[in-house]
Formats: structure tokens, C-alpha cells, sequence
């Protein structure tokens, strides 16, 4: 498995690309369905793929978190995903991935691992709302493999919401209201954690806004907005994204004259150090890290501080 994420450093360069690659696994065949699902998680977000270490249980955690891990000296949570998403099976879970965003260091267990995919995000569809609700909110995005296999990308920041205490009224406390009664932001998140974050943040400051699922769904809304000359003071978007990616669409803005202007902010999980160099080569103005309203809120009152910028007028 070592040769799995070998040349994991040399993935950057797909970042601004629209493609992503993406490391299949499977928790184990579903009792209640007779299915064995697939899902997927982004490679950015992976450390490593190893054999689980034994897991020292601690206590007041959630039902999902088995316990403890020490990994080269740093005790990590370990997750139970089929728990977590309430997938009934007798496999054992064996394999842990270790994920690393937002600054947060996980590991999950799955049955298995099996191979990594690249594709392109235009390839990854927004879930059905059946499946959305079938699977509370935990798929972002879904593809259809070759053989014929269903891929559900899982929402791994809802789960470290959910299980690592990152979500909490404390997050919002003190966030200042902006007197910008004109302003309206405009944001797109796959995530629907992420969402109600920036909802609250944008709420909590009386900011006005609009929301997306995805960068396509939100080039639309500004082309609308354009056309009919409505507000565009500010745009918030995510970076891993089904249809279009925060990179493309950024990169769409900025060379589009009835948009250029107006401010870009990314609003992302994928905090390390070379996400951020291609979010600003793409034109973005900000980076901030997700689960941090309060910095969220100073990077748009940063920007929107500025005379709002209108998405009307003549190209």
C-alpha cells in the first residue's frame, strides 16, 4: 500500500487542472441492502494508507470515534466510517486511512482500499436527492466507473464536524456585523456542513448572499446576476467541488471583464501550502482555512471593506 501514495507530492500539479484523483475504498458489504458501496476521498486529503495499530479507546467520545492511535508520536482519532454511516457489516475494518485536512490528522477505518482514479471533476455529479437523503448529507458527489460501479465521494469534513468537536457555538461569537446593507456574496460549497458555516458566518455579520452546491451552479448565478445587473459584491467558493472546481471557476472570473474585479475568496479544507500558491495563481484575492468563521469573517470584511463592485454592465 506504501506504493499507493508514493508520488502522492507530485498530484499538486493537477490542482487548477479541473481533475482531481481520488483513492477508492469499500466498508464492507451492507447487511440491510446485500450491497458492497464504493466511495472515494480526495488524495489531497490523504496522508497515508496503512494496517490498523492497535487503538487505545478513551472515554466521552463519539459512538463513531473507536478511540486513540499513536502515530510517530502524535495520539490521532481513530473514525469507524461504516458506524458513522450507518453501514451494518460484519467486515472487519483493517485498513486505516489517515487524512490530514484543515489542519486536523484522522484515521478511518474501511475494510479496504482499491486503487486510485483520475478523473476529471466535470465527471463527478451532484448526488441525486434521494441518495442525499438515504445518506444524510454524507456524499457530495457521484460518478459512474467503467464497469459500471457508483462512486460516492464522502463528505470528510461533515464527518470531522461530527465527530471531532469542530462545530460549536463558540465559533461565531464575536463576529461583527458589517453596516453593508448593499453587499451580497455570493458563495458555492459542495459541502452541506460547510454551508450552513458560511450561512451562520454571513448571517452573524448581516451579509446578504446567495448560495451554490457547486462552481457550475455558481457561474450560472453570476452570469444571471450579470445579465440583470443585480449586486456581485464578493464571491466565496469552495475548492474540490463536483462539475467545476474552485480553481477553474476563479480562474473564469478573474478573466471574465464583467467579473474581474470583484473579489475571490477560497474557503477551503485543503489548507496546505501549495493549494494556497495555485488558489492565488489562479487569481484568487484570499485563502482561509475552513471551520474558522472568525477568520472567514475578517477575510470579508477585509474585502468587502472596498466599494462593492457591481456584476452589471457591458463586457
Amino acid at each position: 500500500m506504501s506504493e499507493l501514495l508514493s508520488r502522492i507530492d507530485a498530484r499538486t500539479r493537477l490542482a487548477g487542472t479541473n481533475k482531481l484523483e481520488i483513492l477508492l475504498f469499500s466498508l464492507g458489504e451492507d447487511a440491510a441492502t446485500g450491497r458492497r458501496e464504493t466511495f472515494g476521498i480526495n488524495v489531497f486529503k490523504v496522508r497515508e494508507v496503512m494496517r490498523t495499530p492497535p487503538i487505545t479507546a478513551a472515554p466521552e467520545m463519539p459512538a463513531a470515534v473507536q478511540g486513540m492511535v499513536s502515530l510517530r508520536g502524535m495520539l490521532v482519532p481513530v473514525v469507524d466510517l461504516a458506524c458513522y454511516a450507518g453501514v451494518a457489516t460484519g467486515a472487519p475494518r483493517d485498513i486505516m486511512i489517515v487524512t490530514e485536512y484543515n489542519g486536523h490528522t484522522q484515521g478511518f477505518l474501511v475494510e479496504g482500499v482499491d486503487t486510485i482514479l483520475r478523473l476529471d471533476w466535470s465527471r463527478m455529479r451532484v448526488p441525486p436527492e434521494m441518495l442525499t437523503a438515504q445518506m444524510g448529507g454524507l456524499v457530495t458527489a457521484v460518478t459512474e466507473l467503467d464497469d459500471g460501479r457508483l462512486v460516492m465521494m464522502m463528505d470528510v469534513e461533515k464527518v470531522l464536524a461530527e465527530t471531532g468537536g469542530c462545530e460549536s457555538e463558540v465559533m461565531y461569537r464575536g463576529i461583527a456585523r458589517l453596516d453593508r446593507p448593499e453587499c451580497v456574496v455570493y458563495f458555492a460549497d459542495d459541502s452541506l456542513i460547510a454551508r450552513r458555516q458560511i450561512e451562520r458566518t454571513l448571517e452573524a455579520m448581516g451579509v446578504r448572499h446567495v448560495a451554490a452546491v457547486n462552481g457550475r451552479q455558481l457561474w450560472d448565478a453570476l452570469e444571471k446576476a450579470a445579465t440583470v445587473g443585480e449586486q456581485i459584491s464578493l464571491v466565496l467558493t469552495d475548492v474540490e467541488m463536483p462539475e467545476m472546481d474552485g480553481y477553474l471557476l476563479t480562474r473564469r472570473i478573474k478573466g471574465d471583464l464583467r467579473f474581474s474585479e470583484i473579489p475571490v475568496i477560497m474557503h477551503s479544507s485543503l489548507s496546505g501550502a501549495s493549494n494556497r500558491s495555485h488558489g492565488f495563481s489562479v487569481g484568487a484575492d484570499d485563502y482561509v482555512s475552513k471551520f474558522e468563521p472568525q477568520r472567514l469573517a475578517e477575510a470579508l470584511t477585509r474585502r468587502l471593506g472596498v466599494a462593492p463592485v457591481s456584476g452589471g454592465g457591458d463586457v
